[in-house]
């Protein structure tokens, strides 16, 4: 049996097809909202050795856990380094998810990362802290700043300007995620060159003036019995660190 379509059924079906396309193409640019498998992402065989062995203090699984990193998100990595934080991420958000690793100056260490097949979504930005998003990164899912705010108390960086960029970079619902080497109760911001640490209270007072809201935070970086009177680097041991998960209402 022959199906005759007439002009005006041609024009819907044709019409419907595009509508379709369109859907679906928006759909693959979300975030999914299937949790990746953590573990596997760092058990990836072509991790490096260097970061295999950063694994021990950093608990990429847990941080990715907290972060609730899922593919598709699109991302800004904040002071990027060398970007052992970045691979994961990258690795978590998949080929339909993209990362900004954002430096203040250039890092030959992430520029050879880049070269890597893990890195095929990611793209590195030299940009001020508290201007820290290039423009094409707008309505982003995910800002994630390791081990870094407190260097931002010592350097010439304006942190309320910062924390609005962050906010401003953002989607609604979006999250803003922070984890740094834990100060004593009463250093402040005074303590980020000498002990290269931040009083908790005082990170989490400055986030919030921006607009932000504590949505959640992570006893798993954790360590009492530091006297955190050092720097990280001068300890034997791993640091007491909090772990911060921000959201923009």
């Amino acid at each position: 049996m022959r199906i005759y379509l007439t002009k005006r059924n041609r024009i819907l079906t044709a019409l419907l097809g595009s509508l379709l396309t369109v859907s679906c193409a928006t759909t693959e640019n979300r975030p999914s909202g299937a949790t990746p498998d953590y573990a596997s992402i760092v058990r990836s065989p072509d991790r490096s050795a260097a970061d295999r062995e950063a694994d021990a203090r950093r608990l990429p699984e847990q941080l990715l856990a907290f972060a609730g990193v899922k593919p598709g998100m699109r991302v800004l990595d904040i002071g990027a380094g060398g970007g052992y934080s970045t691979e994961l991420l990258a690795r978590a958000v998949g080929p339909q998810g993209k990362v900004y690793a954002q430096n203040a100056r250039q890092r030959d260490a992430l520029d050879e990362r880049l070269q890597t097949p893990a890195m095929k979504n990611v793209t590195a930005v030299i940009r001020p802290f508290d201007d820290p998003a290039p423009p094409e990164a707008k309505n982003l899912d995910l800002i994630a700043m390791f081990f870094v705010y407190h260097d931002t108390t010592f350097q010439p960086v304006d942190r309320a300007k910062m924390n609005k960029a962050f906010f401003e970079a953002l989607k609604p619902g979006g999250y803003l995620v922070i984890t740094d080497h834990s100060a004593k109760a009463g250093d402040g911001a005074t303590v980020g060159k000498s002990l290269h640490r931040i009083e908790e209270a005082t990170l989490r007072q400055e986030v919030e003036t921006a607009g932000f809201k504590l949505a959640a935070q992570s006893d798993f970086l954790r360590n009492p019995a530091d006297p955190r009177d050092a720097p990280f680097f001068n300890m034997n041991t791993v640091t007491d660190q909090f772990a911060l998960k921000f959201v923009k209402p």
